[in-house]
């Protein structure tokens, strides 16, 4: 715990600093670089892969070092101070959560039940969009590839038969 010293507790709060901001950064990271429609580079996908795997137990050791830092510092603090040390443990607690969840499923969910309109109904699918297209059992369908872009997945049934497209 930091004593009383001035010196002690500037570097314990700046300590805490570091730490909110390094272990917000551990799971904004991946949000960041695997981003829908935004080009990704082969080093920031693999460092947002990194993030994903340390995350978990990083936050965890951050939010529980954080916890130490914030009861060094309680003792002697003014009412305003305490309000920010509570406040500093709100990002790390957050940074577990998202730790823990698969944002990505979020970002990129699968298109489940899509709807269908003839192409020359629709206003939205111009003539030289792509699409990606299937046809089982006699019947035909097409989606539009900047859609499944940003979905990944599509699951459909298509003459009868389960289909996953994606793009």
């Amino acid at each position: 715990m930091p004593s009383t010293h001035p010196f002690t507790r500037r570097f314990a709060a700046l300590g805490l600093l570091f730490l909110v901001v390094a272990t917000v950064a551990l799971v904004a990271i991946p949000l960041w670089e695997i981003r829908p429609f935004e080009p990704q580079t082969p080093a920031g996908v693999s460092l947002a892969y990194a993030c994903r795997r340390l995350a978990p137990w990083a936050t965890v050791l951050a939010l529980v070092a954080g916890a130490a830092l914030v009861a060094g510092l309680w003792r002697g603090a003014r009412w305003w101070r305490r309000a920010l040390l509570v406040l500093a443990l709100v990002p790390l607690a957050g940074a577990v959560w998202v730790a823990r969840t698969n944002i990505f499923e979020k970002m990129f969910a699968p298109l489940a039940n899509p709807r269908y309109a003839r192409a020359v109904e629709t206003d939205w699918v111009k003539d030289g969009d792509l699409v990606l297209g299937v046809e089982r059992n006699g019947e035909a369908v097409a989606w539009p590839v900047r859609q499944i872009a940003y979905h990944h997945i599509v699951m459909d049934e298509v003459g009868g038969v389960p289909v996953a497209a994606t793009y």
